[in-house]
């Protein structure tokens, strides 16, 4: 029942006050953005700025007459504000203009519904969506209040609204369990590909940073990628191989933005803890836009809050192809490690550079050389190969091995000491 849409738009009349203690520099364009995505039509903005929201309206009774004024005017079905409205204030304001109103949370539940692809993304978003809805349902059963007593009708019972919020609660506990055993499977998944060795790089960013459009140029895949908010929710993984490096699968995710729901970050959860266990963070910025900085911050907030922030983290900067004093370039730190990347993924300038950047990032950690082994090693070569860290190998006359190793540099000093030998008891092989 959640994501059945209709096929029309509807004319909106978008609400967006400059409140000092919520949101003192809203973006409009953003706003703008959003009510297009969701399908709707924007017809009129009214504007505005108070000290902090009014307790029963957000806004003002004066600002409230001005929206219904600009109602009539435009003709409008629906009032978004770029705010997040209690249920109280969305009733009462719906009861004084007759007509839906929306709050920011479900205006982006709004979009998610419609975007999810996958079963487990619509999991997600149902689960947002009652969470959302479990605090407003009073208003969908005015009608129904209390039942009546009297002959005949007294008795135990439950009304109608306590059914349904008991109806609720039980689905939302059935999401919940089929969450989590989706959140188990996808853990298997990283502990098979720990096992086998194979670092996960993960995109991460705000919406319609240019993501999927990096992803498709990387991977060769043909991921739904456009130029609007959200155009990615189910998270998407591929192979590829790195020229110096080896195997990695990068993972592209859904985008972030500013207040984002908690209940979606909530919902999420199993999604996002693809990036949460990344051994490498490839936080795309839209550096065409002017409140990049802005952006970036939400990143690093949502970040923190699924416990990624530790994560190796390389910027890119995306779209130079709409700036004309920009080329692409690598640029490093202190200690000679990637720091950030400025390419394009519409054009594919720049690439080559992130390819070596990512290379360089994860083989930071990593030993990647040739050894030669003593004959009486054919332990060790068999933990070796085990892990998939030998790439080449060859066997001399004399019982020693020579073997191309790509291997986490941890995982090696472990294997030497489990040996009782250390790395310079073996014999590096140079000029292969």
């Amino acid at each position: 029942m959640f994501f059945d849409r209709p096929d029309s738009g509807e004319r909106a009349l978008l609400v967006q006050m400059q409140v000092d203690k919520l949101n003192p520099d809203p973006d409009t364009e953003e706003f703008i953005e959003l009510v297009r995505a969701a399908g709707a039509e924007p017809v009129a903005l009214v504007g505005g700025r108070r000290a902090k929201p009014h307790a029963r309206l957000f806004v003002g009774t004066g600002k409230l007459e001005e929206i219904r004024d600009a109602k009539a005017a435009e003709q409008a079905e629906l009032i978004i504000f770029d705010h997040d409205l209690s249920p109280a204030q969305e009733r009462n304001i719906e009861r004084e203009l007759q007509c839906r109103v929306l709050g920011r949370t479900g205006l982006i539940l709004d979009i998610f519904a419609q975007r999810a692809r996958t079963h487990e993304g619509k999991l997600q978003v149902e689960l947002a969506q009652l969470q959302h809805l479990s605090t407003r349902l009073v208003r969908g059963w005015t009608h129904l209040e209390r039942q009546k007593g009297g002959i005949g009708l007294r008795g135990p019972g439950e009304t109608q609204l306590e059914t349904d919020r008991r109806l609720l609660r039980e689905r939302i506990k059935s999401i919940r369990r089929r969450l989590e055993k989706v959140r188990s499977q996808r853990e298997q998944g990283r502990r098979s590909r720990k096992r086998a060795e194979i670092p996960v790089v993960s995109l991460v960013g705000y919406t319609n940073a240019g993501k999927s459009t990096l992803f498709n140029r990387l991977t060769d895949s043909e991921v739904y990628a456009q130029d609007q908010l959200f155009a990615t929710l189910d998270p998407t993984m591929r192979r590829i191989e790195l020229e110096g490096f080896g195997p990695v699968i990068l993972a592209d995710t859904v985008g972030f933005i500013s207040q984002l729901p908690h209940g979606l970050v909530e919902a999420f959860r199993a999604t996002l803890e693809e990036a949460a266990s990344a051994d490498l963070l490839l936080e795309v910025v839209d550096l065409s836009s002017p409140d990049w900085r802005a952006h970036a911050e939400e990143v690093s907030s949502v970040l923190e809050e699924i416990g990624a922030e530790q994560i190796l983290r390389l910027r890119l900067f995306n779209k130079l192809d709409r700036l004309a004093d920009r080329q692409p370039e690598l640029l490093c730190d202190s200690d000679g490690k990637p720091a950030s990347v400025a390419l394009s993924a519409k054009t594919g300038e720049g690439l080559d550079l992130l390819t070596r950047a990512i290379a360089d990032s994860l083989g930071a950690d990593r030993v990647k050389a040739w050894y030669c082994l003593p004959a009486d090693a054919a332990r060790l070569l068999a933990r070796l190969h085990d892990l998939g860290a030998v790439t080449q190998s060859r066997y001399l006359e004399d019982g020693r091995c020579q073997v191309e190793l790509n291997i986490e540099r941890a995982d090696w000093h472990r294997l030497l000491a489990h040996e009782d030998l250390s790395e310079e008891s073996l014999t590096p092989i140079q000029g292969i």
